[in-house]
């Protein structure tokens, strides 16, 4: 159990979500580590918008210093991806990611968030409209709509893009529920965005944990993860969306709780801390934060997933941010793709860099966004292979989106579509 957080005399928000973060400021000795790694820096060239620029304007909140209403304050903070990449290069372990969110939470306490963030994330709230909305997007994809449209100007062809590259092909193998598994029983996060509209990417990867002897489980009433919301300062929305998950995979009663977004995967890993002050949730979180592995960890357990067929195809990695930076998995995804004879795993310069998806910011902070994909693909160009592949559906989306656009012929897809069409290659239906 954690001991009470204190907040010292001079904090003028003593209340609020930041003040209860107050240790992680004071561990930043702004050294400067995290200039280089941060893509709003490199991109924005602003002290202001760097990881330790962005610290000194939370101190000047708690301290009174700058008032909450200050609109330097919101820009620069709103700036901010949330890569979390500043984490990976901190040497002092400055928790950056809570701090963004505990920050982003105040604000919203002085000043609402934006309409169009906050539509997007009542939507993604309530189950029934977003399955409403995810259909709309199949029709929209399906019959072609979204890839003429993705020709408009602006944000609308871009979105349009987004889900027009989401398109995937039909296999002909099937997913076999089985009670058995030497590995033990494994019930998988199905998520908004996966199932909505990466359906066959959820198939794909429940046949991989079969295929690699995991017993597959259902885990009725799950619903959206809170990323999105944690991220954008709706703390309370997020905490909601944790407790009906983390009932939904106790009923589950398994061994793992698989994940194949990173973004879904660090913020069900993060469950404890997200609920760490209510007692009648906090440890329930715990047990069930335990329990989430990303699908990389499961097939990389125990020796590695099982090899499959040849797949002749030319493969750069691009990390997420959410895998490599908050959750620290780096090499289990690229053991993902060794097991695939005759793939060519070709070097990507700054894989992990974020693309300038982080959630919904590539729709609320679109100019940014689109200056740090520039650079995404142009590195991803570079490289020249025929797919690139990233374990998230954001990136995912960004990524094709950018390509689509570009008239490139790489495509965006999960690392495990490719073990599965290796899988299909020895085991057909």
């Amino acid at each position: 159990m954690s001991a009470p957080t204190v907040v010292p005399p001079e904090c003028a928000l003593p209340d609020s979500p930041l003040a209860g973060e107050r240790s992680g400021i004071d561990a930043c000795v702004h050294c400067g580590f995290c200039l280089q790694s941060c893509p709003t820096y490199l991109t924005l060239e602003d002290e202001n918008d760097s990881p330790r620029g962005r610290i000194v304007l939370m101190r000047a909140l708690l301290e009174g210093t700058l008032p909450p209403e200050s609109e330097s304050v919101h820009r620069h903070i709103a700036q901010c991806l949330g890569c979390r990449a500043c984490e990976t290069a901190c040497p002092s372990g400055v928790p950056y990611g809570h701090l963004l969110e505990a920050t982003r939470a105040t604000l919203a306490e002085h000043r609402p968030i934006p309409f169009v963030a906050r539509l997007i994330l009542s939507v993604f709230e309530r189950p029934q409209l977003l399955a409403l909305v995810m259909l709309g997007g199949r029709v929209l994809r399906g019959l072609g709509i979204a890839r003429l449209l993705a020709k408009l100007p602006g944000r609308p062809g871009f979105a349009m893009a987004m889900l027009a590259s989401t398109r995937r092909a039909t296999s002909s193998r099937r997913t076999v529920s089985q009670t058995g598994g030497g590995r033990g029983p494994v019930a998988l996060l199905t998520g908004c965005v996966m199932e909505g509209l990466f359906t066959e990417t959820n198939r794909a990867t429940e046949r991989t944990l079969v295929t690699n002897d995991y017993a597959l489980r259902d885990a009725p009433g799950q619903g959206c993860c809170g990323a999105l919301h944690a991220h954008a300062g709706d703390a309370d929305a997020a905490r909601r969306l944790a407790r009906v998950n983390v009932a939904a995979f106790e009923r589950a009663d398994v061994d793992h709780i698989c994940v194949n977004a990173a973004g879904c995967g660090a913020m069900m890993k993060e469950y404890a801390h997200l609920l760490a002050h209510e007692p009648e949730w906090r440890e329930r979180a715990e047990r069930v934060s335990a329990k989430v592995r990303d699908v990389s960890e499961l097939l990389t357990a125990a020796g590695g997933p099982k090899h499959g067929g040849g797949v002749k195809v030319r493969v750069a990695y691009d990390a997420p941010c959410h895998l490599v930076h908050a959750q620290r998995i780096a090499t289990a995804p690229i053991n993902v793709l060794r097991a695939i004879p005759e793939l060519d795993l070709v070097p990507l310069n700054e894989s992990e860099m974020c693309c300038g998806s982080a959630g919904i910011y590539n729709l609320v902070e679109p100019e940014t966004s689109d200056v740090v994909l520039a650079r995404k693909l142009e590195n991803i160009s570079a490289a020249a292979p025929d797919v690139v592949t990233t374990g998230n559906p954001g990136c995912l989306m960004q990524i094709g989106a950018g390509l689509l656009r570009a008239g490139s012929p790489i495509v965006a897809v999960h690392p495990i579509e490719l073990l599965d069409q290796s899988y299909e290659r020895i085991m057909p239906a």
